[in-house]
């Protein structure tokens, strides 16, 4: 099914290290609940049944995202996604509040298996202690719960660690999608060296994280780690199985994320055309090779 994302602006209580969104914060306002109204509007127009809100952080807003979730209900969305830090879900009043609206899928973000870890990227001391209450009490209630984190050269060596706290959490999803670096990060070389591991350092500990949630019968994902990084995990990279959708960004309105990832977003190198898996390989995250080159990357053979 066919899907919108809606960025509902910027703001956030979290000051993530590696926020993909950069300093959007400053330069963007947030939307007004009626441009919000009419992008859904346009959705249904467009015969999607699938919205997430997202942003910036949409439980900052925390009223608004009830009366959002309310009108996307009423409109015919099938699939009302809650994209956040997951802070606001320690709340089970507010967790109820947003499911009688009509959300039906949560994606929280868990980016450590301890606070020290999580904390530490997120900014926001307690932060992990929310979240992880959240996710508890959506159980609860008996949702859906699927969660991403970000890989980093700070928390990548923890992900076996995370991926046991996530099947302990009983969640349904966890995906670890490599660090997309922002302009801000890509243009400091201290933040860099800090924050953005080798695709190749980081892969055995993404490859152990996916067993233990392979072998508990949970679902697992990665996200922007290239197919010759994956090979005999192939299909659990989620690009293959990601649904159309159409983002409604702050600076573009972008119809078809895919093909935007695909001709813009990311990147191919000098011998990917060489590669078995070229075809449905996505590749990395352009800035990646434009501060690491491509020599980690080695083309699948082809077989005879």
């Amino acid at each position: 099914m066919e899907r919108v994302d809606v960025k509902v602006g910027f703001q956030c209580n979290n000051m993530c290290l590696f926020c993909v969104q950069g300093n959007k914060r400053e330069r963007f306002d947030n939307r007004t609940d009626e441009e919000i109204q009419e992008i859904l509007r346009q959705g249904r127009d467009e015969g999607r049944g699938e919205v997430v809100f997202t942003g910036g952080e949409p439980t900052f807003r925390p009223k608004s995202l009830i009366e959002w979730v309310k009108y996307a209900k009423e409109i015919g969305y099938e699939s009302i996604q809650i994209q956040t830090n997951g802070r606001m879900l320690s709340y089970m009043g507010f967790c109820e509040a947003l499911i009688e609206a009509g959300a039906n899928e949560f994606s929280p973000a868990v980016h450590g298996s301890k606070a020290e870890i999580h904390d530490r990227l997120t900014g926001a001391a307690g932060s992990f202690g929310q979240v992880t209450k959240g996710i508890m009490n959506l159980k609860k209630l008996r949702q859906r719960v699927m969660t991403n984190s970000v890989v980093t050269k700070i928390n990548y060596k923890d992900l076996p660690d995370l991926a046991r706290l996530l099947v302990s959490l009983h969640v349904d999803q966890f995906q670890f999608a490599f660090i997309h670096i922002n302009p801000i990060i890509g243009g400091n070389k201290e933040k860099i060296e800090m924050i953005v591991p080798k695709v190749s350092d980081a892969i055995p500990f993404i490859r152990e994280g996916l067993d233990i949630g392979i072998k508990s019968g949970t679902r697992c994902m990665t996200e922007a780690v290239p197919y010759c990084m994956m090979i005999g995990y192939e299909k659990y990279v989620a690009e293959r199985i990601m649904p159309e959708v159409h983002v409604f960004d702050a600076e573009e309105d972008i119809k078809d994320y895919s093909k935007y990832r695909q001709n813009q977003g990311k990147a191919k190198g000098p011998r990917c055309k060489e590669c078995s898996m070229n075809g449905e390989c996505e590749g990395p995250w352009k800035e990646y090779p434009e501060i690491f080159g491509w020599d980690e990357f080695e083309p699948v053979a082809k077989q005879k």
